[in-house]
């Protein structure tokens, strides 16, 4: 759609009007209470279960993903977090006391969490629903307005979720735009209270950019090139089942899985051959099993499938070896599960982030050079170690930096929905999931009441200086 003809102008003015209109709600809602929060939160929870058929219809007609992970990674997250809020919303809204220090006695003071105002959440095509009425979950929580903007590359999924938003919700309160990404950027042209992206660095940045010029506050959710290490000491079995699930789920298409793997030598032959009898368990062994497997996903799209395969191609072109799949039939929008071995360092491969099913595999001796390796690129949003080693385990987490780390696992520290999740620079920027989403939509305000008007008389005019002396004088004796 472009943004000069005049249907265009048409959408464009609605989403100012609507942002407009919000603006009395937002302000409103700045009194609104826990359990009105929590009926919103309820009524969201129970459509996206009601729709639960539609779902599975709409990611199938978007990118043949399989309703197992439709359940555990759309839906399932969604209502996690829906009931994450309603249990503890009461908790997370309490004003938190704060004690006075040496030069505020007499006074008290507590941390007051109020919602930010109009929030724009742009959600991702490879999950959109739980990317998208996940953060929902969080703004309307924290008190906030929202309008969402769901990605064009999923429009069965995107159709759906206006559906459902306009089910429940009023356009005052939370609003919904389809459109190509010059809709967002018409969004991102508004003056929003707070921004939540998901997607790639390149465009957190832009994200960024627009953010900068309204001075809203970001969550960015991105992305990168997540590294796994498996050392001698891994149970094999497990490293080989838990990482050809985590890094094939969704085909790859997952900020979250693993983009490489560094492997000791001494194990790399035995965990490879497990990897192979893996992949032919779950997906079949030939390229039409694979194609037709009820179990793995496709590609979004063409230009994405083009994308994945370009970088294939070029691996193999300069020499990388094919341990397993390797072929794309790109008409229907399908790249084999791949494990890629002597890829040569100047393989775009090992440079961008993958998000496809190519998984580089690289031996190693020195685990300091692995963790030097990984030093020396952005910092990534996840990190993996398999091990039964405790020396290495916390040499690699006490020498590299990362959004989230697993041990012995991948994937887990999205699901667990006490935990932070977020990125690290250019893997992202804040947090979200549970009390600290609820945390990313709210402004802590610092609140200070004078209980002793000794206090109010001392910070007079000509006072301070004197006082000031005292209590530093005070307070390097306890010093």
């Amino acid at each position: 759609m472009n943004l000069d003809t005049p249907q265009s102008v048409v959408s464009k003015t609605r989403m100012q009007d609507v942002f407009a209109r919000q603006e009395a709600t937002a302000l409103r809602l700045r009194s609104s209470t826990a359990l009105e929060r929590i009926a919103k939160i309820r009524r969201l929870r129970d459509a996206v279960i009601a729709h639960t058929e539609d779902w599975y219809r709409a990611a199938y007609a978007d990118f043949k993903k399989p309703q197992g992970e439709v359940d555990l990674a759309e839906i399932l997250p969604v209502c996690v977090e829906a009931n994450d809020a309603i249990r503890h919303l009461k908790k997370w809204m309490k004003p938190k006391r704060v004690w006075p220090t040496l030069l505020t006695g007499g006074t008290r003071s507590h941390v007051q969490y109020v919602p930010r105002g109009r929030c724009l959440i742009v959600g991702p095509f490879n999950y959109p629903v739980n990317l998208t009425l996940g953060p929902l979950v969080s703004a309307i929580a924290a008190g906030n307005t929202a309008i969402l903007k769901p990605s064009e590359l999923t429009p069965h999924l995107s159709a759906l979720m206006v559906k459902l938003v306009q089910e429940i919700f009023s356009e005052d309160e939370v609003a919904i735009f389809e459109g190509e990404a010059d809709v967002a950027q018409a969004l991102l042209e508004l003056p929003f209270d707070h921004i939540f992206f998901t997607g790639s660095p390149a465009i957190g940045r832009h994200v960024m950019t627009a953010a900068a010029k309204n001075l809203s506050s970001v969550t960015l959710e991105l992305g990168g090139k997540s590294p796994t290490i498996i050392d001698a000491s891994a149970n094999l079995k497990l490293a080989a089942t838990n990482i050809m699930w985590a890094k094939f789920a969704n085909s790859g298409q997952t900020c979250i899985a693993p983009d490489h793997v560094f492997v000791h030598e001494s194990v790399k032959e035995q965990w490879v051959t497990l990897c192979r009898a893996e992949l032919t368990r779950a997906y079949g062994a030939s390229l039409a099993e694979q194609q037709n497997s009820p179990h793995l996903a496709h590609i979004v799209n063409a230009r994405h499938t083009s994308r994945v395969k370009a970088l294939l191609d070029d691996a193999k072109a300069l020499g990388a070896r094919t341990l397993t799949g390797g072929e794309a039939v790109t008409a229907d929008c399908f790249v084999q599960p791949t494990l890629l071995d002597q890829i040569p360092g100047n393989a775009r491969i090992m440079h961008e982030e993958v998000f496809g099913p190519l998984l580089p595999v690289i031996g190693y001796t020195d685990i300091n050079a692995v963790v030097a390796s990984i030093n020396a690129g952005p910092k990534p949003l996840s990190l993996y170690i398999y091990s039964r080693d405790n020396a290495n385990i916390d040499r690699v987490l006490m020498n590299t930096v990362s959004g989230g780390a697993c041990v012995n696992h991948a994937l887990m520290q999205f699901l667990h929905g006490n935990l932070p999740f977020g990125g690290i620079n250019n893997s992202g920027i804040g947090n979200a999931h549970g009390h600290y989403g609820f945390m990313a939509f709210s402004h802590e305000r610092a609140v200070v009441r004078t209980q002793i008007s000794l206090v109010a008389t001392l910070f007079s005019a000509g006072k301070v200086p004197v006082l000031v002396r005292r209590l530093m004088k005070s307070a390097f004796k306890i010093l």
